[in-house]
């Protein structure tokens, strides 16, 4: 398994311990290191960590973007599961200039498919895909011909 889609997978498992419990604090994630069961790579755990901080960062934002999009439903009613795999994508897509935005979609309707129901991934995608075009359309594009010239 990619380094990427492992810290996504434990990533997403901390956001829901956290989402069920409202324990974020620095103990609960010593204990959540301490319990798992295989030794984690360093830079899986340092993407892990910044996939956590940056969604509990900016939670309020990222929650609006998707009720924004999520048509007829509540993020509130949505699945734990479900929910936090959105945030967890909505955060890439929004902060992560680095990760293109097909890769972010795709990670997050695989974590659907694996962890959630059998329609979550046509669930996800859709509302993702919404996001997407949304940030697409409010930044600007580059028109590098005149820059080249």
């Amino acid at each position: 398994m990619r380094k990427r889609t492992k810290a996504r997978q434990l990533a997403l498992q901390i956001l829901y311990q956290i989402d069920i419990t409202h324990d974020n604090s620095s103990a609960f994630l010593e204990s959540f290191w301490l319990n798992q069961t295989e030794e984690i790579e360093s830079t899986v755990r340092q993407f892990t960590l910044e996939l956590v901080e940056g969604i509990q960062k900016y939670r309020e934002i990222i929650d609006r973007k998707i009720t924004q999009f999520a048509e007829n439903w509540e993020l509130k009613r949505m699945a734990v599961v479900d929910r936090n795999i959105l945030r967890q994508a909505c955060f890439e897509l929004l902060y992560r200039p680095d990760i293109p935005p097909k890769v972010a979609i795709n990670e997050a309707i695989e974590l659907a498919k694996h962890f959630s129901g059998i329609e979550a991934g046509r669930f996800v995608n859709g509302i993702l895909d919404k996001i997407r075009e949304d940030i697409a359309k409010s930044r600007p594009v580059r028109n590098l011909s005149k820059e080249n010239s």
